[in-house]
C-alpha cells in the first residue's frame, strides 16, 4: 500500500481507539448545559470503569444503585420527555455535537422541553435511558449517545427514542437517528427528523417498528407548500 494510505489508516484507527477510551468531561458538559437553561442531573451505570464497560455491556444498561435512589428522590414536576446524554462508545461525539443538536431541537419543542430534565450518564448503553426515564415518570425517553467509531467517523452521534420506557424494554421498541455530525446528518436535519418522530410518538403512543419515519414526506410537503406560496405571490 502507498505510504500515505498506511499513515491515513493508522491515524483513523488511533482516533477510533481514542474516542472509545477517552473519558467524557461531565463537569464541563453540565456547566455548558446549565448555561443554556437546562436542568441537569448526573448518573452512572453499574460498570465501574471503562474496561468493565467494554467487557460487560450488560452492566452499562442498568443504573448504579445509588443513582436509582437519587432519581427516586427527585422532587420536581413530571415531564413527558426525558433526555439522557450517554457517553456510549464515543465521548468525542457528545462533546462535539450534543449541545449543538439540542440547540437545533429546542425551537421545535419550546414548551415541551421547558424545564425538562437532562441526565448525563457515564459508562452508558442505550437501554440505560429506559431506567432513567421510568424513574422520572417520563412518557418518552430520548437518548443521545456516542456511536461505535468507524475508521472515518470517530465522533458520530446517535439518538434513540422510546415511548413508555421501562427496564427491559426491547430494542424493537425504539426509533434511531444516526450519524449526526457535520460530515453526516446535519444538526438541523436531525432535529427536524427527531421532532417529527417525537410528535408522532406522543400523539400515537408508539415507537419502534410500529412507528414509521415519514419525516421526509413532511419535509417535502412543507417545501411544496412553500413553492405554491411563491407561485401564488407571483401570480398576484
Amino acid at each position: 500500500m502507498p505510504t500515505d494510505e498506511v499513515l491515513r489508516f493508522g491515524w483513523a484507527h488511533a482516533m477510533a481507539r481514542d474516542a472509545i477510551h477517552a473519558a467524557l468531561d461531565t463537569g464541563a458538559l453540565e456547566l455548558a448545559l446549565r448555561a443554556k437553561g437546562w436542568n441537569v442531573l448526573q448518573v452512572r451505570s453499574r460498570a465501574s470503569d471503562r474496561a468493565t464497560y467494554l467487557r460487560r455491556p450488560d452492566l452499562g444498561r442498568v443504573l448504579d444503585p445509588h443513582d436509582i435512589e437519587k432519581l427516586q428522590a427527585v422532587d420536581s414536576p413530571r415531564h413527558d420527555i426525558c433526555i439522557v446524554i450517554g457517553d456510549g462508545l464515543s465521548s468525542f461525539a457528545i462533546e462535539r455535537h450534543a449541545i449543538k443538536l439540542l440547540d437545533a431541537l429546542k425551537p421545535h419543542f419550546p414548551d415541551e422541553l421547558q424545564g425538562a430534565p437532562i441526565v448525563i450518564a457515564t459508562q452508558a448503553r442505550v437501554a440505560l435511558a429506559d431506567d432513567v426515564a421510568q424513574l422520572l415518570g417520563a412518557k418518552l425517553s430520548i437518548m443521545l449517545i456516542g456511536e461505535r467509531p468507524g475508521l472515518s467517523s470517530p465522533d458520530s452521534l446517535g439518538i434513540y427514542m422510546t415511548h413508555a420506557p421501562f427496564k427491559g424494554r426491547n430494542d424493537s421498541g425504539r426509533n434511531c437517528v444516526s450519524n449526526i455530525r457535520p460530515e453526516g446528518l446535519s444538526y438541523a436535519a436531525a432535529a427536524f427528523k427527531l421532532a417529527w418522530l417525537m410528535r408522532a410518538a406522543l400523539r400515537r403512543g408508539i415507537t419502534g417498528v410500529d412507528l414509521k419515519d415519514e419525516s421526509d414526506l413532511a419535509l417535502l410537503a412543507g417545501a411544496n407548500a412553500g413553492l405554491t406560496q411563491i407561485s401564488d405571490d407571483r401570480i398576484a
